[in-house]
């Protein structure tokens, strides 16, 4: 039988590629409600629907991302681009910036509940790395030598994360690194596989964007640290911690590494240590610790 119009668009929808804007919290939910053209009343019978239709294109088949639906940013873009903001057209224009510009992530059948926070921290990623590679890019170059400090530091950072990572057998690697800044304290993550013939794997967005915030910690002398935990079949979970010192990672004690994971951050209570995880003190990065210039 030949095909149809009406037989190839079920096939033809699932070639198309959506994204929807969602308004993860209460605030930007309110904040958009000014808007005359904008229907919903109530923000949690607003994520029932936005989750209702989220499973209607999965079981379509449609590829769908959600982005984060910012309302100051959106009247921003609307003001920039000569848009009427209470229509619409003008949301689904944002919307589509969003899908190529901002936090986005892929829906595959999984709740709210773990999508927002997933959404939230994509979020937290990007402006933790525009920041990192923003304010590096402001240092300028040495007045001594005429060494772009941010490009040194970035360099001296991926050496020492590729060391790090180097110090670890076989298995899954965590990594966290937290640096110090004004206003608030910048946090990375990185995760890596590394397979028993000593291939490793990793994302190299995400590579990049750690490198970057510790990076960021080295080029301003910001007080930092970088801890690691490595898991592996048939093996101890470990926990490693380094110290950052001016452009050195500085190993810490068991002790000192014990002490981090098992303190509470906000009220300073310890907090129980974990069942079949070992507190361990990292080797000593040696000479890769160190730059391979001049501090500046």
């Amino acid at each position: 039988m030949p095909h149809t119009d009406q037989t190839l668009r079920p096939d033809l929808r699932r070639e198309i590629a959506g994204t929807i804007g969602l308004l993860t919290d209460e605030h930007d939910f309110t904040a958009m409600r000014r808007y005359r053209s904008f229907a919903f009343d109530d923000h949690t019978a607003y994520l029932h629907q936005v989750e209702d239709l989220l499973r209607t294109l999965s079981a379509q088949g449609s590829h769908t991302m959600v982005a984060l639906f910012d309302p100051e940013e959106y009247a921003q873009f609307c003001a920039e681009s000569g848009l009427e903001p209470d229509t619409p057209v003008s949301r689904t224009r944002f919307t589509a910036e969003l899908a190529a510009t901002g936090p986005t992530v892929l829906y595959e059948g999984q709740p709210l509940a773990e999508l927002v926070p997933d959404l939230v921290g994509e979020a937290v990623r990007q402006v933790t790395w525009q920041y990192a590679t923003t304010v590096l890019a402001r240092l300028g170059a040495c007045a001594r030598c005429g060494e772009d400090i941010g490009r040194a530091a970035f360099a001296h950072a991926s050496r020492l994360v590729t060391r790090v990572l180097d110090t670890a057998g076989p298995g899954h690697r965590h990594l966290v690194c937290s640096v110090s800044t004004e206003p608030e304290t910048l946090v990375a993550v990185l995760r890596s596989d590394k397979e028993p013939d000593g291939t490793a794997r990793l994302d190299e967005t995400e590579a990049l964007e750690f490198a970057s915030v510790l990076a960021l910690g080295i080029a301003t002398h910001s007080p930092g640290g970088l801890v690691m935990r490595t898991t592996a079949p048939d093996a101890t979970e470990r926990v490693y911690g380094w110290r950052l010192r001016g452009e050195r990672l500085e190993p810490l004690t068991a002790g000192e590494v014990f002490d981090a994971y098992c303190t509470d951050i906000e009220s300073g209570d310890l907090i129980s240590p974990e069942s079949g995880v070992d507190y361990c003190a990292p080797p000593d990065l040696g000479d890769d610790g160190h730059p391979t210039g001049h501090a500046h």
